[in-house]
């Protein structure tokens, strides 16, 4: 087999140029994996199995590893990986990968939008794939291949430290968001210059916690995983993502990174998934350091190839670990062609053999925070607001209200509302401070630069939120990685009060922002408490007692728990981290430049002890409340309102009676009776009103946005597939089974607010 170091021309053999098959982009795709397959030594292919932390240094991944893929690469570091690789002896490219989460997180002035759960809020797929498109350009200009993103966790438990980088607690609207968010990564197809690999994450049933706790084990059932965690994964597998990312937790005691019947019988059996699957951070590493179910890493290794693993992530120990494992003959050469084969394959589609995608300063300064992507991003911004309650303060265009006092420890912290995986989160050491202040308007900036000539906006903090400290199990993990700090919460300032109560008592309104801050949000950053950290409540309670209509903004990463102060409030603003246009969004919001349309993707807990709080949980729970609280939630699933109502009337379906085959069909009318326009979700769910087995009382089956006028009924028309109306029964098979059901439609999840067709489905 010829393995010598071939050129760009090939080897040349008495004067004739040879142009190696691999290197040829005439040939198909797999002839050329083959061809490169067969020039490649065990080492070579281990190598392209790896993705290593590009901040532990270069040389040695590229030159001594062949790592086929990097991550964490500043700009500096990702120019050397590119010099490195073609001194290697095949010129295999570089993937290169990394976290861009909600806009390129952590290249220095890229733009940052909304996160995950903020554009969720949004209820509207065609935004978020712009986002997505947006990103992708930014992205692509700077070198990186690869995003590790979208999420399609199912936020279940508000304790859990990722809640912001989900899109919510719904499964159908979950995958309406993901399957647009891939489609924006990867563009027209691979070849698209603009184009980035998608990542759906954490495969599968990652966010069903154990105490709320980040990467605990996931006590799941394999019928629950299909009723409701897999949807959305199939979704975007039929969608084209071509990358899944395994979850670090283990689900009946086999951790996800070896779960052979998820990954083979599920995911690439009835599926038939042809994607490339990559560990999440050193998962197989963890199987011998952490889960304790492997003896070292060669068996480790050994179990994640026949499992059908292809890139794994920040696991250097792999390499020897794999090696090790073929020559004791736990493997075989042979066992690491088909994920060598699919790596190569992503390398040949993206056409990274005819050209790397280097970083091109042109085209960055072109498309990195580009007008139209800051546009975008204001877009995106109003789009997450969601008002949740309201006196009849806002907007503040009304009235007398000239004097505005802006109190609290986020209303001008411009970090904090980037939200996690955004620079100063912590996740990159070569932007540690975070996005240019300049970019980033906070909510002190967007009122004092919005309100009309003659207002006054004064500020003062109120209270500050938390201090840190080392973990007592030490400042790392066993595997060199810095362990998260423990948040230690402040006390109320007396001073700092009183000085927000004189700022209220001489303002006509105060606008309060409170929520939490990066420390409490993230990965191992899962929170014991879902109340206002520090002296918040304090700060609140003091504010409420002036007698001065209160505002509260709530700029938190997820569903907090609040006060009464704050429930009684005059008005409740959530605004999740909503990027880096966020203050200005929201100061057109309370002054009315703009109407609030956001919608709860997720809902919100009176009280920690109420977890979960999820809308469409089984029904038939005899213990359905507590002693001392019912499980109503302060505010539920796909709640927001606008500044005018909308009553809904008039249900009536097509037919009564349908096949398994058919559309239930229906018209409803919408009212406007305020005075200003409206933009309505209106939301379809489905009950089955007889299940063979236990099930959800009502789940969303369908979603539209429809402008309505002041003063205006219109008539909108919504369709379910009879197919969607299913259950997984006893036996794990998704089947819609005859009977009875109820078209539910209306303005959110409460039963309340939900108008009641009955139809029924015949065999």
């Amino acid at each position: 087999m010829d393995r010598a170091t071939p050129t760009a021309a090939g080897p040349s053999i008495l004067g004739v140029t040879e142009t190696l098959p691999y290197l040829d982009p005439a040939r198909p795709v797999a002839e050329r994996v083959a061809d490169l397959l067969g020039r490649m030594t065990v080492e070579e292919k281990v190598g392209q199995m790896m993705q290593l932390d590009a901040r532990a240094g270069l040389e040695g991944h590229v030159l001594t590893t062949h790592v086929g893929s990097i991550l964490h690469a500043s700009p500096q570091r990702l120019a050397e990986a590119h010099d490195l690789t073609a001194r290697t002896r095949l010129g295999i490219p570089l993937l290169v990968g990394e976290d861009c989460i909600h806009g390129h997180s952590f290249f220095e002035g890229a733009t940052i939008f909304p996160t995950q759960l903020g554009m969720a809020a949004s209820w509207d797929p065609e935004l978020v794939e712009r986002v997505a498109r947006a990103t992708a350009v930014e992205v692509a200009a700077t070198g990186v291949h690869w995003t590790f993103s979208p999420v399609l966790c199912i936020a279940r438990d508000l304790r859990w430290g990722r809640v912001n980088e989900t899109f919510g607690e719904d499964p159908h609207l979950l995958g309406e968001l993901a399957s647009a968010m891939v489609r924006g990564y990867q563009g027209a197809g691979l070849d698209d210059p603009t184009a980035v690999l998608a990542t759906a994450k954490h495969f599968a049933g990652y966010s069903e916690t154990q105490g709320g706790r980040d990467a605990s084990e996931a006590d799941i059932s394999r019928r629950k995983l299909r009723s409701w965690f897999l949807p959305p994964f199939e979704r975007v597998a039929r969608e084209g993502c071509r990358t899944f990312m395994l979850g670090y937790q283990t689900m009946d005691g086999v951790p996800i990174t070896v779960n052979d019947w998820l990954l083979n019988d599920v995911l690439r059996g009835e599926w038939g998934y042809t994607g490339t699957l990559i560990t999440d951070w050193d998962n197989v590493g963890r199987m011998v350091w952490e889960q304790q179910v492997q003896p070292d890493h060669t068996h480790a290794a050994a179990a994640a190839v026949r499992a059908g693993n292809d890139m794994v992530m920040t696991t250097p120990q792999f390499r020897d670990g794999a090696l090790d494992a073929i020559s004791r003959g736990l493997l075989a050469e042979s066992d690491l062609h088909p994920a060598v084969s699919r790596i190569l394959t992503l390398k040949f589609e993206l056409g990274l053999f005819e050209d790397p995608r280097r970083p091109d300063a042109r085209r960055q300064a072109e498309v990195i925070a580009s007008a139209e992507h800051t546009d975008l991003n204001l877009e995106v911004a109003r789009r997450s607001l969601v008002l949740l309650s309201n006196s009849g303060v806002l907007p503040l265009v009304t009235g007398d209200a000239t004097r505005v006092a802006v109190v609290g420890p986020l209303a001008d912290d411009a970090q904090t509302q980037l939200g996690d995986w955004a620079g100063s989160s912590g996740q990159a050491d070569w932007i540690m401070q975070g996005h240019p202040r300049s970019m980033i308007t906070t909510v002190l900036d967007g009122l004092r630069s919005t309100v009309p000539q003659g207002w006054t906006v004064t500020h003062s903090r109120g209270a500050d939120i938390l201090t840190l400290a080392e973990d007592p199990a030490g400042a790392f993990f066993p595997d060199g990685q810095p362990r998260p700090q423990v948040a230690v919460a402040c006390a109320p300032d007396a001073a700092l009060i009183d000085e927000a109560v004189a700022a209220a008592a001489d303002a006509d309104v105060v606008v309060a922002v409170v929520g939490d801050r990066i420390e409490l949000v993230g990965e191992g950053r899962s929170t014991a408490t879902l109340e206002l950290v520090g002296g918040q409540v304090a700060l609140l309670d003091a504010l409420a007692a002036t007698g001065t209509p209160l505002v509260v903004v709530l700029l938190a990463s997820k569903p907090l728990v609040l006060p009464d102060s704050a429930l009684d409030a005059a008005a409740v603003v959530w605004v999740a981290n909503p990027g880096m246009q966020g203050g200005r969004a929201l100061a057109e919001l309370l002054l009315g430049h703009i109407e609030p349309s956001g919608r709860l993707p997720i809902s919100f807990a009176r009280h920690v002890g109420q977890q979960p709080t999820y809308y469409n949980q089984v029904r038939g729970q005899h213990g359905d409340r507590y002693a001392d609280l019912t499980q109503r939630p302060a505010f539920a699933f796909g709640e927001g309102l606008s500044y005018s109502t909308v009553e809904y009337s008039d249900l009536t379906l097509g037919t009564a009676a349908v096949g398994p085959a058919d559309t239930v069909q229906a018209r409803i009318t919408l009212f406007n009776k305020g005075t200003r326009p409206v933009l309505e979700t209106v939301q379809v769910y489905v009950r089955d009103l007889v299940t063979s087995a236990s099930w959800a009382d009502k789940e969303l089956k369908a979603f539209t946005q429809v402008r309505v006028a002041a003063g205006d009924s219109v008539t909108v028309e919504v369709e379910v597939p009879v197919a969607d109306c299913s259950i997984v029964d006893a036996a794990g098979r998704r089947v819609v089974e005859p009977g009875r059901f109820e078209l539910l439609v209306g303005a959110s999840s409460r039963n309340e607010a939900l108008l009641a067709a009955v139809f029924e489905v015949v065999a």
